[in-house]
């Protein structure tokens, strides 16, 4: 299962970058035990996340699907407002950022990370 975007990830997420703000939506499935570690993961990241311009917008336990395949659920999700892609980019190839980064793998069996952009306003 993926838990940890790719170089080709990486390299689709820039290459369709429209410019300007995102929200990142995650969606994590903990292994067993690894809540914990990944409280661990999200403290210690924080202060990079505050020094890339990134706004935690909302971060909570997943609850009962009303709509979802089986297999579909998840255990938590976060959004986070970041100032453009470079930023989140930046972010997480600082290497003080990189040496936290192994609490998150270790603690998730599975992950979506979801640039979502917002839509127009209307009229």
């Amino acid at each position: 299962m993926a838990v940890d975007p790719q170089g080709n990830d990486i390299q689709r997420f820039l290459q369709e970058d429209p410019g300007g703000p995102l929200v990142m939506m995650n969606l994590v499935k903990f292994k067993e035990g690894g809540r914990a570690s990944f409280a661990e993961y999200a403290n210690a990241v924080m202060p990079f996340m505050l020094k890339a311009g990134a706004q935690p917008l909302y971060a909570g336990d997943c609850s009962t699907p009303l709509v979802a395949e089986p297999g579909q659920t998840w255990d938590a999700v976060m959004l986070v407002r970041y100032p453009s892609r470079a930023a989140f980019l930046q972010m997480v190839s600082d290497p003080e950022y990189q040496r936290f980064n192994h609490l998150r793998t270790a603690a998730l069996h599975e992950a979506v990370m979801q640039a979502t952009l917002p839509w127009a306003a209307s009229p």
